[in-house]
């Protein structure tokens, strides 16, 4: 994501202005995460902190800390609001025009495809899959994030090799399904498996598969 003199990277967990990186705290940079996927839409503080504490209690002032914290690494003094805006008694949002890098988002997709053959449709949405573990979840850096409070921050990990691909639960309250039944051990993946993770349908697609399968999953 690109934002005036910024770059924001949540794959490689990267913030940089003007091409040089910027230190942000694991938090801070989850927050910008979070509000930059659903700008401009202004998030409840309670649901930040269930976003980025999730099943822990933290103090009043953890949140604007962080947000004071992400606020200085943009460059904005005390009082401006120009990219992280406060709605009064009720949360916050991100306010500044932001665009998705076209570029380097088709080259990682067609890098991590071209690497495995292997996605997650999830609607009409193609989430390729790369080598090794793949994280689906709630938090911020998944390869997969689901923003429900079904979803676990680190829910269900899908491993690819070269003798195929494997899908295991990490201990979610809610559970992974694949093919409608509750997994409890790690299951190999079939081209075309459906996989339930809270809220989100999604659809295995195998290297080599060649099938086309939009519409078959969606989204809610």
């Amino acid at each position: 994501m690109r934002f005036g003199r910024f770059v924001f990277d949540e794959a490689s967990r990267e913030l940089t202005s003007d091409g040089q990186r910027v230190d942000l705290s694991p938090k801070a940079f989850e927050l910008l995460a979070v509000l930059l996927r659903e700008r401009p839409r202004a998030l409840s503080k309670a649901e930040l902190r269930d976003r980025l504490w999730p099943d822990t209690f933290v103090g009043e002032t953890s949140l604007p800390r962080v947000v004071g914290e992400a606020r200085r690494a943009l460059g904005e003094r005390p009082g401006e609001e120009r990219l992280v805006r406060t709605v009064q008694r009720f949360g916050y949002a991100f306010v500044g025009e932001a665009s998705e890098d076209g570029q380097s988002a088709r080259s990682g997709a067609t890098a991590g495809a071209a690497e495995t053959g292997c996605a997650l449709m999830w609607g009409e949405r193609l989430v390729p899959l790369l080598p090794g573990e793949n994280f689906v979840g709630r938090e911020a850096g998944c390869t997969l994030t689901i923003p429900s409070d079904l979803v676990s921050r680190r829910h269900a990990r899908i491993v690819v090799t070269g003798q195929g691909a494997t899908v295991a639960d990490l201990g979610s309250k809610n559970g992974t399904l694949v093919g409608g039944r509750r997994i409890e051990l790690e299951t190999r993946l079939a081209d075309g498996d459906e996989i339930r993770i809270g809220p989100a349908r999604l659809v295995f697609c195998a290297a080599g598969a060649g099938s086309t399968r939009t519409g078959r999953s969606s989204p809610a």
